[in-house]
């Protein structure tokens, strides 16, 4: 075992963890490490590599979260063995498949794994290590205290730090003073929302597949909540239109970059064309980009239409949805209404939260854990897109999640009954569409990549024979 560690490797351009987890892959590849062999503890191996505890740790942490490595409480830390799967070619194993689907039973096979595709799971990649870190410091010398009201002038150093994370995000001109703090993207939302409604009944358009979220924070206004019909490009900016001539459409709410739950994108011609219907019949324009992955896209609404344009996002989909911190930019004109309505609300973020987020967002390692979330959902989303190969899946990278038409012989209520008899939580089209619409006979896959690769796998091999087997049942 000791033949694999080489002090010199450390040294290299890049940061020092992923010089371990490179190591550790080598050796499992060449034989250095087999299957079972326990590693060396933590502190020992970063003394003799010259490197301190927590860097080793990390590099542990993201191995064992790939399911290279397996860590048992009190034993150590040990190469996995190679996951047991069943051979689903047999005849034995596709009759205990198709009879759990008909049964709609949970008696899956005892070596399978479950495995919740409900929301997209981030991989680890060095942000708990961190977030834990920077809150011990937090804990030692908070810079807000721990026995005021959150502040303005307290805020302006995680506001400033939002301010970094977002660089190169086209969003036109803002300064840290145009950033007001949420709790998550879902309370930004509903805080531009009650910034932008007013009157009797108010309406929001919103794309007839789209996040229920935007209904939720709608419906808690009492406004009333329009779908809009959509093609493969977004919503059809004549079908908008002709809304805002039947209802006093106030807010058009869109996930332009990554629409949820198609994986769609609205090119940037289509959004022009929307800005023109928003600005004839006096629409603002809220656009919820929450699923961005830091990466080179299209200008905003913001951008694009300054005098109009909202910007909600969050943390949740590119580091953590625990912490619950989120973002909201508004016009230039209408920063002084959103600041209020967040200080009427609830006076701000907790103080701790504040000074966390001061920390988290301009750290040095902040960039590389990102690039490490978005790199770790990509492998997952290639090896769904390879089991599934032969279906209609839409799909892109630096998305988590996948939109999968069912073939005939499948409904979507039906089929993520049968996944979940199958130890697979998916959703379905119905909860993407509004009460009374028509749903289509399609499933939101989110990438669950808090579980091993080789268990996301096996759950995702698991939809593919159910694909394969459509039920026969004809009801009379």
């Amino acid at each position: 075992m000791g033949t694999i560690w080489h002090p010199e490797r450390i040294d290299g351009p890049g940061p020092k963890y992923k010089a371990v987890v490179t190591m550790i892959r080598n050796g499992i590849a060449n034989g250095g490490l087999t299957a079972g062999e326990k590693l060396p503890p933590v502190r020992e191996l970063a003394w003799k590599l010259g490197i301190t505890p927590g860097t080793v740790a990390r590099a542990y942490t993201m191995l064992t979260d790939s399911g290279m490595l397996q860590a048992e409480v009190g034993r150590g830390t040990f190469v996995a063995l190679p996951p047991k799967k069943p051979d689903r070619n047999s005849p034995i194993e596709m009759d205990v498949i198709a009879h759990h689907v008909h049964q709609g039973t949970k008696n899956y096979p005892a070596d399978t794994y479950a495995v919740n595709m409900f929301s997209p799971h981030l991989p680890s990649a060095g942000q708990a290590t961190l977030i834990r870190t920077l809150m011990a410091e937090v804990a030692q010398d908070p810079a807000s205290g721990v026995m005021h009201y959150p502040s303005r002038t307290g805020a302006r150093p995680a506001r400033e730090a939002v301010v970094k994370w977002l660089a190169g995000t086209p969003l036109g001109s803002f300064t840290e003073a145009d950033v007001i703090l949420s709790h998550g993207g879902q309370n930004g939302l509903s805080l531009v929302f009650q910034s932008i409604l007013q009157g009797r009944r108010p309406a929001i358009a919103i794309e007839a597949l789209s996040y229920p979220g935007f209904r939720r924070a709608g419906e808690l206004l009492r406004a009333d909540v329009v779908p809009i019909a959509m093609d493969k490009d977004g919503v059809i900016p004549e079908a908008l239109d002709e809304a805002a001539r039947n209802h006093d459409v106030q807010i058009f709410c869109t996930s332009p970059e990554v629409h949820n739950p198609t994986a769609g994108f609205t090119p940037v011609a289509r959004r022009e064309a929307l800005v023109e219907v928003a600005r004839r019949h006096d629409i603002q324009i809220v656009e919820d980009d929450c699923y961005r992955m830091r990466v080179d896209r299209a200008p905003t609404y913001r951008m694009l239409a300054p005098e109009r344009g909202w910007y909600v996002s969050s943390l949740a989909k590119t580091l953590t949805p625990a912490l619950r911190i989120g973002f909201a930019i508004g016009p230039r004109q209408r920063t002084s209404d959103l600041r209020r309505v967040a200080e009427y609300n609830c006076f701000g973020l907790a103080t701790p939260l504040i000074d966390l987020c001061a920390k988290l967002l301009v750290h040095p390692d902040i960039d590389a854990i990102a690039e490490g979330t978005r790199q770790g959902f990509n492998a997952y989303v290639q090896s769904a897109v390879n089991i599934l190969g032969g279906y209609d899946v839409a799909w892109r990278i630096n998305v988590p999640f996948l939109w999968l038409s069912l073939p005939v012989g499948w409904r979507a209520g039906a089929f993520c009954q049968a996944a979940e008899g199958q130890g697979v939580q998916i959703r379905s089209a119905e909860e993407f569409v509004c009460r009374d619409a028509r749903a289509p006979h399609a499933v939101r896959l989110a990438i669950n990549a808090g579980v091993a690769l080789h268990s996301f796998e096996d759950a995702i091999m698991r939809l593919r024979h159910l694909l394969d087997s459509p039920p026969e049942q004809l009801s009379v």
